[in-house]
């Protein structure tokens, strides 16, 4: 009989065929419960297993919490050259061009905007080069502990007063913003953002040619003790998302009349990128593991590099 697992996800589209019951298991039972916020620590949940931040995640590795246990699949994938935006009237064009600026991050050790920091480092602006301010995206967001404990005093702090970082970009006090998700109203004619880099695409492509890879920010893990009763739901679990991205990919070629260019994005994206960037796995993702946790280190995020094997002691 199929034992029954909860997974709490957010709301990524290609989960779709998952949620609706076309990727099934003769062996288990996946109960997906789609969430606008990560779970914090799926050993302390409801939940057997989460979506979870790949530097969290790494940092409980650090710390020996053994509660929990992750498997490399990466359910969030995303280039970060896209996340950095500016006022149109800006001239910061370049990434080198923040050298010196004032930049808005959404939360310190997020694994979205160490990317985008290991982005900009390799265009010579390190943690050092810039002041830095963590806070609230949009007046809509939370007003919480976005330094996370890395703070320091004139070089990253909290923006003033807890002022949503779009108004302090749109006054000049910010240069720029790290971002995951574009603000409302981004994306209109009348908006007065824009991304720092006019071709950021370009940049992402030529990023991916040097690393072979798309950065992962989040992964899934399980409660150690589901685990440690059935083994096999890691991979099972794993195989049921991929085939489920694999499915949705497939209606997406054939139904590509969502936005009028899809079909077009679809090709460019096969010929840009590897037929494997968004595979499962170790052997596909090792030099992306440790290129993160070199970056964990690099910041001053985590005290040592942790190595594969630390993090996925049951596949690596």
């Amino acid at each position: 009989m199929p034992i029954t697992l909860r997974i709490a996800v957010r709301d990524w589209d290609y989960i779709t065929p998952l949620v609706l019951g076309e990727v099934v298991s003769d062996r288990l039972q996946l109960v997906v419960d789609r969430v606008g916020t990560l779970v914090s620590h799926v050993g302390k949940s409801d939940y057997d297993a989460a979506e979870t931040s790949f530097s969290r995640y790494t940092q409980l590795c650090h710390d020996g919490d053994n509660s929990i246990v992750g498997i490399p699949n990466f359910i969030m994938r995303g280039f970060r050259h896209r996340c950095i935006i500016t006022r149109k009237d800006s001239d910061i064009r370049t990434l080198a061009d923040l050298k010196g600026k004032k930049i808005g991050v959404t939360g310190w050790r997020d694994s979205g905007n160490t990317w985008t920091r290991a982005a900009v480092r390799r265009e010579g602006v390190g943690v050092e080069d810039a002041f830095w301010y963590a806070g609230r995206l949009t007046e809509a967001h939370p007003i919480t502990d976005r330094l996370d404990g890395f703070g320091r005093p004139g070089r990253i702090e909290a923006c003033p007063n807890e002022r949503p970082m779009v108004d302090l970009l749109a006054e000049g006090f910010l240069d720029a913003v790290f971002t995951p998700f574009m603000p409302k109203g981004f994306f209109d004619k009348t908006s007065q953002f824009r991304q720092v880099l006019p071709d950021y695409r370009s940049a992402e492509v030529d990023y991916f040619s040097s690393v072979g890879y798309v950065p992962g920010m989040h992964i899934i893990s399980f409660k150690a003790a589901v685990v440690d009763e059935h083994p096999w739901v890691m991979e099972e679990v794993s195989r049921m998302i991929d085939e489920s991205q694999s499915i949705w990919l497939e209606k997406r070629e054939k139904y590509a009349d969502t936005t009028p260019w899809m079909i077009d994005e679809l090709r460019r994206c096969a010929a840009d990128l590897d037929a494997d960037w968004k595979d499962s796995g170790i052997a596909a993702n090792r030099r992306m593991i440790e290129d993160f946790a070199e970056e964990l280190f690099e910041q001053k995020i985590m005290p040592r590099r942790l190595t594969v094997a630390e993090l996925f002691p049951r596949f690596a």
